[in-house]
């Protein structure tokens, strides 16, 4: 888990301590959004969807994702602040950077200036042109390939098979749902105290996530959805949700709108992704 770092809030300058959230990369890597701590906060004063997502890459695979924008709520005042993140770096296309201007100048970092009908051209490069030759240089320390580009990633480790408990009561159906959920990559994966209620659901809680487990008989509704959204929001967090009798028509609309992992557990305790959100966070080797 990263460490905590202060963020003053604007409105009452209290320092609160923030821990930013780590969400998981469909290949399996934890990512977290990179903070510009150098940047003041941004007082959220009216939320809007542009506002609400960050792009984040994975160091790992190079994959770029959307995940809840950081921020935090103010102990002492209760203003809510945007934290500012870096801009993701892209990378250079090499289309004229450190390249020489044929019969004008001179090549970058050979010191052989360039004319017409120059045969001579950097190191590596063949006659008359300022291209490398493929077969002049060695493979080096990048293996052959320009050092703007970066190297392939490595294939994701594949995940174990989930092993499945069995659900006879609520309790096992939340059980299932921390367990899967750790099998995603979530750690610290806390289930609440005592024996859940049967007729109501049941909140998880991990470091970047809040799921909501509903062992009833009666589908998810619209309402249920919408809620656990707004609290992936509030603890800017990824929100997923469980239920053992699937969801209203509603309910699975609004949660493809919202971008809102939706699965279904049956009585065997394997859980089902039902929506796209879902299928990209179980990623391709489940």
């Amino acid at each position: 888990m990263a460490e905590a770092v202060p963020v003053r809030c604007p409105a009452c300058l209290r320092e609160n301590g923030y821990t930013a959230p780590v969400f998981p990369c469909a290949c399996g890597s934890p990512v977290h959004p990179p903070l510009d701590l150098a940047a003041p906060p941004v007082p959220l004063t009216h939320r809007t969807w542009s506002e609400t997502w960050v792009t984040v890459r994975c160091t790992a695979c190079r994959r770029e994702s959307e995940w809840p924008h950081p921020e935090l709520g103010c102990g002492s005042c209760g203003t809510v602040v945007l934290i500012p993140v870096h801009p993701l770096e892209r990378a250079d296309n090499g289309s004229g950077a450190g390249a020489g201007v044929a019969g004008t100048g001179t090549a970058a970092g050979t010191g052989i200036t360039a004319g017409p009908g120059t045969t001579a051209g950097p190191s590596g490069a063949a006659p008359g042109s300022d291209r490398p030759d493929p077969g002049a240089a060695g493979p080096g320390p990048t293996g052959g390939r320009p050092a703007h580009i970066p190297p392939p990633p490595a294939a994701p480790v594949p995940r174990p098979a989930f092993r499945p408990v069995t659900i006879r009561t609520a309790r096992d159906a939340v059980a299932t749902a921390a367990l899967y959920l750790r099998w995603l990559g979530f750690r610290d994966v806390r289930q609440p105290d005592g024996r859940p209620i049967p007729s109501a659901a049941v909140d998880l809680r991990a470091p970047g996530l809040v799921a909501q487990v509903d062992p009833t008989t009666a589908p998810a509704g619209l309402r249920a959805v919408e809620c656990v959204w707004l609290n992936g929001l509030t603890a800017s967090a990824t929100s997923v949700y469980f239920s053992l009798a699937g969801y209203t028509k509603d309910a699975r609309a609004r949660a493809d709108d919202l971008g809102i992992p939706l699965f279904v557990m049956d009585l065997t305790g394997m859980p089902q992704p039902v929506n796209d959100p879902a299928d990209a966070l179980v990623g391709p080797d489940a």
